[in-house]
């Protein structure tokens, strides 16, 4: 069913941000194996696929919707045209037959990351994170009656794939971070990627999405140094919310998450609570 990925693992971090660059913008990225299935079993029935079945199959999974988006702005960029700023917007202007053309025999993480149990559990988390935090700041933009709901979707399900693809390339690097981290969590984040990947992912995973022409829109929501316009907000109390919940609803830092989100929602503390548990049911 897939195709295993031949490239080599990085396992001495480039030097700065332009070799990282060069480095992970000739690369293929891995999906989880459900979503390879997924695909090849779509493509048996091509005929009665349309572009809102696949997105709804392909929509949960950061990986491919970044895969999607990447290709399809790759043909824009030789075509010229208004960027499609979701998956679905990408599948209409792709079409269905070139997609599965485009995708069939999909690379995937459990077979790149066979050899490597705790990268992969590690890459796991992650993903399991994006999926909570894209389901949050969907939740809040209905609420909030953002026009844009599908794009900040995007933007949450899309903010750590820096971190996805260290996982998925160099392994051991992210287990050095992990390792780091559970030592001394009062380390920032950014301070233990600076000193094992001499650059922030953060800083890495803007350069990517201007490198690949990602829909402006998109990038500007998932810019954690713009101005704190509503969306981004959004974007950035569902990423702090699913990543302080991991392990339970008693973080001590969840208060305060509480109270920002209070204020962007215009509810009370209480109310904020009770949308948080409906949306993580």
């Amino acid at each position: 069913m897939s195709a295993v990925a031949t490239h080599p693992f990085i396992t001495t971090a480039p030097r700065d941000l332009g070799g990282w660059m060069s480095i992970l913008q000739q690369r293929d990225l891995p999906v989880p194996w459900t979503t390879a299935l997924a695909i090849e079993e779509l493509c048996d029935h091509e005929d009665a696929v349309d572009a809102h079945l696949l997105a709804e199959v392909l929509a949960d999974d950061p990986l491919m919707t970044l895969k999607v988006l990447r290709h399809v702005a790759a043909l824009r960029a030789r075509r010229s045209g208004t960027d499609a700023e979701t998956v679905t917007a990408a599948l209409l202007l792709m079409g269905i037959p070139p997609f599965f053309r485009a995708f069939q025999n999909q690379p995937t993480i459990e077979d790149r990351l066979a050899d490597h149990p705790r990268a992969l559990e590690g890459l796991t988390a992650v993903l399991h994170r994006a999926h909570r935090a894209a389901r949050f700041a969907l939740g809040f933009a209905v609420h909030r009656m953002d026009h844009d709901a599908e794009v900040i979707h995007e933007a949450a399900l899309l903010h750590d794939f820096a971190e996805m693809l260290v996982w998925v390339h160099a392994p051991a690097l992210a287990l050095q971070i992990a390792d780091i981290q559970l030592a001394d969590p009062t380390l920032r984040s950014a301070d233990v990627q600076r000193q094992v990947l001499n650059v922030t992912l953060s800083d890495l995973q803007q350069a990517l999405m201007r490198a690949w022409h990602l829909p402006e829109l998109l990038v500007q929501i998932s810019d954690d140094h713009v101005s704190m316009s509503p969306q981004v907000r959004n974007v950035q109390l569902a990423i702090r919310i699913a990543r302080h919940s991991t392990l339970g609803w008693d973080n001590p830092a969840l208060p305060d998450d509480f109270t920002d989100l209070s204020n962007l929602l215009n509810l009370a503390v209480t109310h904020v609570q009770q949308l948080l548990t409906e949306l993580d049911a």
